[in-house]
This record gives C-alpha cells, sequence and structure tokens, in this order.
C-alpha cells in the first residue's frame, strides 16, 4: 500500500482553506444580490469577499493562487469577519499566516507533567487521562485503561486515542457514532497542524491516517476545523455494555500542550455500567 504523504505549506493551505471557506457561503445570507444567473460556482466571487473586508480584488486572488504574501493581523482580522469564520477556524487562518504567538516554544509534551498524572489518578473513579496536541495519551487512570484498553501494553507511539480510533482491532469499534468521532478527530488534529507546522511525527501520523483509512481521509480534506472541549460519546463496552459519557477537555495554563480529558456517566444507566468495567 502507498503511504501518503503531508507536506506542510502553509502557503499553499491558507490559500485553499480561503477558497473553500469562500465558496461554503451563500450571498443571501450575507445579504448581498445572489446574481444567480450569472453565478457559475458556488459561494461568494472574490470580489465580494474584497469587499466586505475591505481589501483589493487583487489581493484576494493573489491570496486564493498562494502567490507568497504575508497578511497582517489586520487583514487577516478582516477576512476572518467577511468570511463568517468560527473562533477555531479564525485561529487556524492566523496559524497558517504565523500571525499568532506560538503556545509552546519547546515542542509537543510526550510525557505529563507530574501534578496532571497525580490529578488524573485522583480523579478515579471518574475516567480520566491527560494528552498533547497530537491526542497521543501521556497519563491516565485505571477506569480509563478499563473503558478503552490496557495502554500500557501498547508501545508508546501507539498510545494516541486516534490511533485506537483509527485502527485498534478492540477500540476502532468502540463508539456507536463512529463517523462522528472521526470527523471531530480529523478537525482537532487540522488546527494541531497548522499550530505546529514542524511536528513531523504529526505530519506522519496524520499521513498514516489518511492512507489507512477512508473516513479520515475524507474528513481531512474537508478542511474542517474545530477543537471540540466538551460534549458525548457513546461506547458499546464488549465487558459492560452500552456506555454514555459526557467529557470535558481542560487545558492548563502552564501547560498549554497538554489537556485533561475527563469522562463522566450521562446517565444512570451508564453509571451503573462503568462500575462492571474491569480495572487494568
Amino acid at each position: 500500500m502507498t503511504t501518503r504523504t503531508v507536506d506542510v505549506d502553509t502557503t499553499q493551505e491558507l490559500a485553499a482553506f480561503l477558497r473553500t471557506r469562500r465558496e461554503r457561503l451563500d450571498p443571501d445570507d450575507l445579504g448581498l444580490p445572489s446574481r444567480r444567473r450569472s453565478r457559475r460556482t458556488p459561494g461568494l466571487r472574490r470580489e465580494e469577499v474584497a469587499e466586505l473586508a475591505g481589501v483589493s480584488v487583487d489581493y484576494v486572488v493573489r491570496l486564493e493562487q498562494g502567490r507568497g504574501l504575508r497578511p497582517s493581523a489586520d487583514v487577516l482580522a478582516a477576512l476572518s469577519r467577511a468570511l463568517r469564520l468560527s473562533a477555531d477556524e479564525r485561529a487556524y487562518l492566523f496559524d497558517l499566516a504565523r500571525q499568532r504567538r506560538p503556545d509552546t516554544a519547546e515542542g509537543p509534551a510526550t510525557t505529563a507533567a507530574p501534578t496532571l498524572a497525580r490529578l488524573v489518578e485522583d480523579l478515579s473513579p471518574l475516567p480520566a487521562m491527560v494528552l498533547n496536541h497530537r491526542y497521543d495519551i501521556v497519563a491516565w487512570n485505571r477506569e480509563m485503561a478499563g473503558l478503552l484498553v490496557d495502554f500500557a501494553t501498547l508501545p508508546p507511539a501507539r498510545r494516541n486515542s486516534m490511533w485506537m480510533c483509527l485502527m485498534h482491532p478492540r477500540t476502532r469499534e468502540l463508539y456507536v457514532d463512529r463517523e462522528r468521532v472521526v470527523r471531530e478527530g480529523a478537525a482537532h488534529l487540522r488546527a494541531a497542524w497548522a499550530a505546529y507546522p514542524g511536528d513531523q511525527v504529526l505530519n506522519d501520523l496524520i499521513a498514516e491516517f489518511s492512507t489507512h483509512d477512508e473516513r479520515f481521509a475524507r474528513a481531512w480534506a474537508e478542511r474542517d476545523v474545530k477543537v471540540k472541549g466538551r460534549g458525548r460519546k457513546v461506547m458499546r463496552h464488549p465487558e459492560a455494555g452500552e456506555i454514555a459519557v459526557d467529557f470535558e477537555v481542560l487545558t492548563p495554563i502552564q501547560d498549554l500542550d497538554q489537556r485533561v480529558v475527563i469522562y463522566r456517566p450521562a446517565d444512570d444507566e451508564s453509571r451503573s455500567a462503568m462500575g462492571r468495567l474491569p480495572t487494568r
């Protein structure tokens, strides 16, 4: 099988991202004349984006053609408003243009901060773990291991929640709505990919995921950007039965590359099922 590669050409990615965001907008939603008879492509015209952002049409054309422009923070903010970008999409755009101060200058965390490792232990009996921006699992408690998999049996390079969702024979069948979990995971990794363009391990992971899982490849191609801090997942555990969990993601101020993920049972049935989880 040929392995896909992910080249970090942020200029071309910025161009493609602007095009896709422009093409998804409906002129009617923005109060612009539709001129449907003369529209051959979906979305806004470049001149409409230029007008809304207060820049020249030529500037928008050159940006979308990836001709090496480095837009200022003010221009990026104007384009974000014109294209109705979400907060996550706006952050992604600023990351691509290198206009946002990097959160971590020392690179990604491969081990949990000791205080965070103790915290996930203290959170028992709630399942908890610590992830870095790649979705690497760098600390966990026994309840999380019982719910997902015994992480200690995996090589460190495979202690990655996205890899397990896509490729591990046990956990890839765990999620009831696996399509949504994969789509949300791809949107998170795209934001991380822009924020950490020099992270070759992350680039290799994305290439591996895109090669081996068509769902992930499709989600990655959609260029959705979303860092999901809370939500609900439903799992079909082979020993404990169906478990619905509400999850919360917390980012410590002093360890911005690390995220504490906490699962809470969403209902009484799930709470009872959690009591039947094996102890890893």
